[in-house]
């Protein structure tokens, strides 16, 4: 069974882009077929895997059905790892979901006669609390939630997980949270790791992605990091996260 992992935090620059494309190369590398949603506008994981952030027809057509998601899909290099590439249109995803009958079942209708095609879809979600996070909550197995280590991440952790107990009917998407963009020089960075591990073990990976220089490199490569930096702490943590996660979806 397809199972759908959606990056998403309420913040942005929290990491979900670096995650998102990452965890999907780890997963096509194990010889999982994977599909990769790039659904922000801004086209970030697009652009770092070499694709042209351009749906024909746009959001509208894409998500009343108008459009064959199957014909709008682009090759990575990576053969297993394809990509339904960001649009600019996006930007108006929730006017375009409003206007559909059942607007937070509309992701998973795009996604429903694709899923056959994958072991795992990964969506990289943009930052908000809108209908279209209604529509993600809908469609995901699993939230995955990057948290850099400050206060105000941990806040919003906590407000993902009210909103996701109050308003998503069930079946509700499980939400397992991660420490991003972490650095053990900061004294802040390492006491908020070790308060949430000890108050929140099992919904909190062990595995930390590090505040790297690799990183950042991707968008000069446009490669994920095994790619360019593959024995790179960076790209060691990713691996170990991916390995960590996939038992549990």
């Amino acid at each position: 069974m397809t199972k759908i992992v959606a990056l998403y935090n309420i913040k942005g620059g929290v990491g979900k882009t670096s995650a998102a494309v990452n965890l999907a190369w780890s997963a096509a590398q194990q010889g999982s077929r994977v599909l990769l949603w790039d659904l922000d506008p801004q086209g970030a994981a697009s652009f770092l895997l070499r694709i042209k952030p351009r749906v024909r027809g746009g959001a509208s057509k894409l998500v009343r059905g108008k459009s064959d998601p199957a014909a709008l899909l682009k090759g990575s290099d990576h053969e297993l790892l394809d990509v339904l590439p960001a649009d600019f249109s996006y930007r108006n995803l929730d006017l375009t979901l409003d206007a559909t009958k059942r607007p937070t079942q509309g992701l998973r209708r795009v996604i429903a006669p694709l899923a056959g095609s994958y072991d795992y879809v990964f969506l990289d979600c943009p930052p908000a609390i809108s209908l279209v996070s209604e529509s993600i909550f809908a469609a995901a197995d699993v939230l995955l939630v990057p948290l850099i280590p400050s206060p105000l991440s941990l806040r919003t952790l906590e407000q993902v997980r009210r909103f996701v107990a109050a308003e998503v009917p069930k079946p509700r998407p499980r939400i397992v949270a991660f420490f991003s963009m972490a650095d053990g020089r900061k004294t802040l960075h390492r006491e908020v790791m070790a308060e949430l591990s000890g108050r929140d073990a099992g919904a909190l990976l062990d595995a930390v992605i590090p505040a790297a220089s690799d990183v950042e490199k991707m968008a000069l490569r446009r490669q994920a990091l095994a790619g360019f930096a593959p024995r790179g702490r960076a790209a060691l943590a990713y691996a170990a996260l991916w390995q960590e996660l996939a038992p549990r979806l």
